[in-house]
């Protein structure tokens, strides 16, 4: 009787016991300057098929954070840390969620950007290959690319095509998961796309096929986007589309000329956003074909908002060559962040507002297709893949002392269940700032005066409550000073006063044609920006490269 009930015993612990040894893949992407409404499933005219389809099998989330500039998030994503609390780009405070796995028995690998000190393999990737440099010439590529450690020339074709990052990007990471295959560990793989980060570059034919879709301007986009989002319920009614600011002409304000130029570049940017997520559909059918598809953990992500930045160069210049440095800028940019206000760099909803999509049909408990409304920001991530692979935060590794993980696991989410919010999110970047506490939110734009919203009722930011609220406000910016100091450790100017009145956000527009033209109009760059700006980073600080 005794062996009987053992062995009962036994039988029933199996399936526990499995449960708790299985550690799913994970793939974690990051795409780069994507706005909010860049991709279909959040409202999007571009095309998107394979990340639309990964949200309608998973979950979405409404209201994820990143820290609105490129290797800030990079920083909180890898850390689970805010972006100096880690020691910025040198990560002198933080461990990697590399560094973390691998220890838990998880194969390594990264494809893509990395925009921070020294190399991947550095930092806990068993395999490597991508560029270093915070942007790169799509065509040509820069110095910094690398392939496991070592320097990786650029040539004209790979794999029987002409060379393109976000080709090449997917091709390295196809190769990382066959060779994670044919061992017996579960595997972390990183993606992380330059883009549609700037220089705006395609393909012709992938230009070609947006030709014509944005010849009706940006207001009208806009609202098409906002409308599509509604539908879908992905917002609520109740939070108004912000409005076209000062600095966005009117669409029917401009010469038929500069229509066209402003259309041409919009459709560079669709291609590039298309391209990523063809390439995101290759590795989603090679993890399919190799039957591991649902015991996958995949993540999709981005690193800010849209860019407003202005650095064209040679307008005269097709997208499709080389020598090609298009960018577009705010107009597009204010569309890119539908519904939300203000972009990449500042700590306004469409600064710090981005995608996440979820994809794991072992692990989910939610319905399909489902939209979560809590919040969630990249420090989370460190947390919630400690938690799906069953490993441990560190304390120290080599000669770092790590900072205690300020992220909270995302896994309760996962499982359909509310998980207990942050009680602050802090944001910080140069001299924008933001808190949140609930449904709270305080935000500065370049030291202008604080700004108060309640982000149940206005998400959009057009409703400031700082004049009525005003030991609100005194409460949650000391707050935010407290943090700044003792846990993100700021100095200087970041932990300068606020002023008395709102910082007026010039975003020039320049209307000139030929590069001849733009040259009599901009100001001489500095060595620094000539070298950003033609694709060569050699010799420029990771933290400014790209940025």
């Amino acid at each position: 009787m005794t062996r009987i009930t053992f062995a009962a015993l036994a039988l029933l612990l199996m399936p526990i016991a499995a449960t708790a040894a299985e550690k799913p893949n994970v793939v974690l992407i990051m795409a780069d300057d994507l706005g909010f409404a860049d991709l279909g499933c959040y409202g999007s005219e571009i095309e998107t098929p394979n990340l639309d389809t990964l949200a309608a099998d998973g979950l979405r989330f409404t209201q994820f954070y990143n820290t609105a500039k490129c290797h800030s998030s990079r920083v909180s994503l890898m850390t689970g840390l805010y972006c100096d609390q880690a020691g910025g780009t040198s990560l002198s405070r933080g461990a990697t969620i590399a560094e973390v796995l691998a220890r838990a028995g998880y194969f390594t690998a990264m494809s893509g950007k990395w925009h921070l000190s020294r190399q991947p393999t550095d930092f806990g990737f068993r395999r490597y290959w991508g560029h270093l440099s915070g942007a790169t010439n799509f065509f040509t590529g820069d110095k910094t690319f690398r392939l496991n450690g070592q320097p990786w020339e650029v040539p004209k074709t790979l794999n029987g095509r002409p060379f393109y990052t976000t080709h090449a990007i997917a091709d390295f990471a196809l190769e990382f998961i066959e060779e994670a295959s044919r061992g017996d560990k579960p595997f972390l793989l990183y993606m992380a796309f330059n883009a549609p980060h700037y220089p705006l570059q395609a393909p012709e034919q992938a230009v070609r096929k947006y030709d014509g879709r944005y010849d009706g301007g940006w207001d009208k986009l806009r609202t098409a986007r906002h409308g599509r989002q509604l539908k879908s319920g992905l917002l609520p009614a109740k939070w108004k589309l912000s409005p076209r600011p000062d600095h966005v002409p009117a669409w029917d304000s401009l010469s038929g000329d500069e229509q066209q130029w402003e259309a041409d570049r919009m459709e560079v940017f669709a291609a590039m956003v298309d391209l990523l997520d063809q390439n995101v559909g290759r590795v989603v059918a090679h993890l399919k074909e190799k039957g591991i598809l649902d015991e996958t953990l995949i993540l999709f992500c981005a690193d800010n908002g849209a860019c407003p930045f202005e650095r064209t160069r040679g307008r005269h210049l097709k997208p499709w060559d080389p020598k090609s440095y298009w960018t577009y800028d705010a107009s597009w940019a204010h569309a890119g962040n539908t519904p939300f206000r203000l972009y990449k760099q500042n700590q306004h909803e469409g600064g710090i507002s981005s995608p996440l999509i979820v994809h794991w049909p072992d692990g989910l408990k939610t319905e399909p297709g489902a939209l979560t409304r809590q919040p969630g920001h990249l420090i989370d991530l460190m947390a919630t893949l400690i938690d799906v692979g069953a490993a441990e935060y560190p304390a120290q590794i080599a000669d770092r002392q790590i900072d205690p993980l300020q992220g909270k696991s995302l896994l309760p989410i996962f499982r359909g269940e509310t998980r207990p919010p942050h009680e602050t999110l802090y944001f910080h970047f140069g001299t924008d700032r933001a808190l949140r506490q609930g449904p709270w939110k305080l935000v500065s734009a370049k030291l202008g005066k604080w700004e108060l919203y309640n982000l149940d009722e206005d998400r959009t930011e057009l409703n400031d409550l700082a004049g009525e609220q005003t030991q609100r406000v005194a409460a949650m910016s000391a707050e935010w000073f407290r943090m700044a100091e003792e846990v993100d450790r700021v100095k200087g100017r970041g932990l300068a006063p606020v002023r008395d009145e709102i910082t007026p956000l010039n975003f020039r527009k320049d209307t000139s044609s030929g590069a001849a033209a733009a040259k009599q109009k901009r100001p001489k760059a500095s060595a620094e920006r000539r070298n950003a700006n033609s694709g060569d980073f050699s010799g420029i600080p990771a933290s400014k490269q790209g940025d």
